[in-house]
């Protein structure tokens, strides 16, 4: 049976000032159902989940475990093409207007892109987020579990913004900033600036 996480707020994950809770009192979104793709650590989904639910507002449901073998990933790549696992997801989890986003261990691709960090759809109201490159161990340092969850509730504000009709930023420390690299995620805050703030509250009454 899926986990309902209790809305609560997490603040030690805020690294900088948010709008107020009046500017963000219209949610984009009512709720996100957070969907592992195969065995991901659960107390790292409910700390997402938490963030999240204070992030936009809405109740965040870590759902059964969907299992994707690794005959889906490109062979010649050893990636998951985004596409793919994006109508899994949404074949297996309607969103019935709300939204969800799978987190991944398998490094992840699309078209005209070698890899991404994650990837959304808009038209599907669907979002993912690979853990693989988000892991010191990738780049040769030792295990950081907080890193990793920092990097990972970065990665998910920014692609559920877009799932929510948000494009990019040219603050970098926007969440909705696009990272070339880890260290751009890392450079940035977890949260909207106020000018994206006001696009996804202008998309939500649009």
């Amino acid at each position: 049976m899926p986990t309902i996480i209790p809305r609560q707020s997490f603040a030690a994950a805020r690294p900088g000032p948010l709008p107020s809770r009046t500017e963000r009192s219209t949610p984009a979104v009512r709720e996100i159902s957070i969907v592992p793709i195969n065995a991901i650590d659960g107390e790292l989904l409910t700390r997402l989940a938490l963030c999240l639910e204070e992030r936009f507002l809405a109740t965040a449901v870590v759902r059964a475990a969907l299992a994707v073998p690794k005959s889906a990933l490109n062979s010649m790549r050893g990636q998951l093409f985004f596409s793919s696992l994006a109508s899994r997801l949404t074949s297996a989890y309607e969103p019935r207007g709300d939204l969800v986003l799978g987190i991944t261990e398998y490094d992840l691709y699309k078209t005209s892109h070698q890899f991404v960090f994650g990837s959304s759809s808009e038209a599907q109201r669907c979002a993912v987020v690979s853990l693989h490159r988000l892991r010191s161990e990738y780049y040769g340092d030792a295990p950081d579990e907080n890193a990793l969850f920092q990097r990972l509730l970065k990665e998910s504000v920014h692609e559920i913004g877009h799932a929510l009709g948000l494009r990019h930023c040219y603050n970098a420390r926007c969440a909705m900033y696009y990272s070339n690299s880890v260290f751009d995620t890392d450079n940035k805050y977890s949260h909207f600036c106020e000018a994206c703030e006001r696009r996804s509250r202008a998309n939500k009454s649009a």
